[in-house]
């Protein structure tokens, strides 16, 4: 991908911390404000941003990215060397780094780690299906052999979502029981829905290098991290203005002059940020039928969905291609007619083709995303227009977290994701992740899409599969905006980024 369109996209805001080398201050506590619990702190386990948030401190993974989006080492010691087949990626690790136990780091750690993420994680079970071998070569080397090229596969060990973290070997149970890792925080208690207290680990060995996104050193200046649930979004904008927390996650949009008008806080902005999606349950239920999913698609007013979320265009853009102009990836394939349709009459014939019957459309969403339920309400009411019953259910995030993964309670759920620099880390494009999307055409253009190498061809094989997406509609994009949070003017350090982290974060005092 070229860097200089890279420059322009999310990767505008997550700027390199190297300007932030004035002295900051050690000590103290940063507090944080999330939109409620995680459901777990296996970032294997969940591809919930929630997780990632959080776990990132104490858990690491071989690679990260830089603030262009590219990766770069973390546990590894260098960028994998790659047979020229593709087939075989060889991996150098630091040396010295050590686990929350005391114990060391070695090959076998991470053979074991890969292994488990090959089988727990949605993205390394999409990735295991290429594997052929992963093993210790020396105790500072591991090879991982394919079956065929896999160009995502550096992305892929540097997602911190769906993650591919590195754990000690005897410490590899399935649901995680001993939550020690290599990060620069170590976790030191949870209690539910009250918060999570990560304290600084003093024998964290930190990569070297000026920091540089997610990338290069990582500082423990802060004593602890705290993570705090606060599940109502108006709860979490009275707290940014009055300055409660030293960070406060995912705010309205709308709130944006509230909190620039406050004296404890700033508001933090990610232009654009990402999309909202209403993930189908394309692989069971009713919403297994094509022409049902092409009748939920032609209902929807994507323009109101928006306007309803995010007020106004200052946050928000319509926009049907995957990603937006500023991305390399940017096509309008398969986008013709297929996008903010509207049209009850043309949604009403796809659903008598699809033999529906008035079965309960069954809709998750949350209000701790107030923007997913703003959207939701609105999309109902334009189903019901079309002749769809719909079931509105209202939970908690960790709740549908846990209900998307049974594919028996629920045929739409609502989310997000940031633009992501790999389109292979988009959740859904995986038939492991909550919808199941498994057909031929998906294999085609998925597999292929994968297995080149070569960049620009890539870009030509990344419009086949969106053409597949808008053919099959296992998703539906409704728009594209812009991210909001809050931080204290008291917190140095932190610079701003779709997972927010705070190594190289202080408070000044």
């Amino acid at each position: 991908m070229k860097s200089t369109k890279l420059a322009l996209l999310i990767g505008t805001a997550l700027v390199a911390s190297a300007t932030l080398a004035f002295a900051q201050e050690k000590g103290g506590v940063i507090n944080v404000a999330t939109v409620g619990e995680p459901p777990t702190l296996d970032p294997m386990a969940s591809t919930a941003d929630l997780v990632g948030i959080v776990s990132q401190h104490i858990f690491e993974t071989l690679y990260t990215f830089d603030k262009d989006w590219k990766p770069t080492p973390l546990l590894a010691a260098a960028l994998p060397e790659i047979s020229a087949d593709g087939k075989t990626y060889t991996i150098k690790l630091r040396s010295g780094v050590k686990f929350h136990d005391g114990t060391d780091l070695d090959s076998k750690d991470v053979v074991a780690s890969l292994e488990r993420w090959t089988k727990v994680a949605s993205r390394g079970k999409q990735t295991a299906t290429t594997i052929s071998g992963i093993e210790a070569i020396d105790p500072l080397t591991v090879k991982i052999s394919l079956t065929t090229p896999y160009a995502p596969l550096v992305s892929l060990l540097a997602f911190n979502n769906s993650a591919a973290i590195v754990l000690p070997s005897e410490k590899q149970a399935e649901p995680m029981t001993d939550f020690v890792g290599t990060g620069p925080y170590q976790l030191k208690e949870r209690k539910a829905d009250q918060y999570i207290q990560l304290t600084r680990y003093d024998a964290y060995k930190s990569p070297e290098g000026e920091a540089n996104g997610y990338g290069g050193v990582r500082h423990q200046y802060a004593d602890e991290i705290r993570f705090v649930p606060v599940p109502d979004p108006n709860t979490r904008v009275e707290a940014a203005v009055s300055g409660q927390y030293d960070y406060v996650d995912s705010l309205p949009v709308e709130s944006f002059e509230r909190v620039k008008g406050s004296s404890a806080s700033e508001p933090v902005m990610l232009q654009p940020f990402g999309w909202p999606v209403f993930v189908l349950n394309s692989g069971n239920g009713m919403t297994k039928n094509l022409d049902l999913r092409k009748a939920i698609r032609a209902s929807l007013s994507m323009e109101d969905m928006m306007a309803a979320a995010f007020g106004t265009t200052d946050f928000y853009a319509l926009d049907a291609a995957l990603y937006p102009s500023q991305f390399t990836w940017r096509t309008d394939a398969g986008t013709e007619g297929a996008y903010n349709i509207a049209d009850a009459e043309k949604a009403g014939e796809l659903l008598k083709a699809a033999g529906y019957k008035g079965e309960p459309l069954r809709i998750l969403t949350s209000r701790q995303y107030e923007f997913h339920y703003k959207m939701a309400q609105v999309a109902a009411e334009y189903l019901k227009l079309a002749g769809f019953t719909v079931d509105l259910q209202v939970v908690d995030w960790a709740t549908l977290t846990q209900r998307r993964a049974d594919p028996t309670l629920w045929d739409i759920y609502i989310t997000h994701s940031p633009f992501l620099p790999e389109p292979a880390l988009i959740g859904m494009m995986s038939t492991k992740a909550p919808g199941n999307w498994d057909t031929p055409a998906r294999a085609k253009a998925v597999d292929a899409f994968n297995a080149e190498s070569d960049s620009a061809k890539r870009v030509a094989l990344w419009a086949d599969v969106q053409k597949v997406i808008f053919e099959e509609v296992p998703f539906i994009k409704i728009g594209d905006f812009n991210a909001l949070s809050a931080k204290s003017k008291s917190l140095d350090g932190v610079s701003p980024a779709p997972w927010p982290y705070f190594w190289n974060a202080s408070i000044k005092k």
